[in-house]
């Protein structure tokens, strides 16, 4: 059964968005049914167009070690994403929401083109 768990995105301006999402949703899908237009998500998450790119700057150390690895398909296609990858950066559609993301923090780059 999905329960709900809180979201925060950083636009790139400083400016905050919060919202709960269900989990076993990708952050991605997540991010578009609460109207974050900085996540364009061109492919519907298919990993192919790097328009969902988000950095994972979390403070608290137990939302990051449970987030999922990067795989060698999204590392590759964060090389395409429209702006400067960094450590941080992940694919928003590679994330699925779980309880242990509760409270998540995301940064929001400029642009996805």
């Amino acid at each position: 059964m999905a329960t709900l768990i809180e979201l925060h995105f950083i636009h790139h301006d400083g400016s905050r968005s919060c919202g709960k999402a269900k989990t076993g949703q990708s952050l991605m899908q997540a991010a578009l049914a609460l109207d974050i237009d900085a996540v364009a998500a061109d492919c519907g998450g298919l990993l192919t167009c790097a328009t969902c790119h988000v950095y994972l700057e979390d403070p608290d150390p137990a939302r990051v070690a449970a987030l999922p690895a990067m795989s060698a398909d999204e590392d590759s296609m964060l090389d395409f994403a429209a702006m400067p990858r960094q450590a941080s950066s992940r694919l928003s559609c590679q994330i699925p929401l779980t309880p242990a993301l509760d409270g998540l923090q995301v940064r929001l780059p400029e642009s996805q083109y």
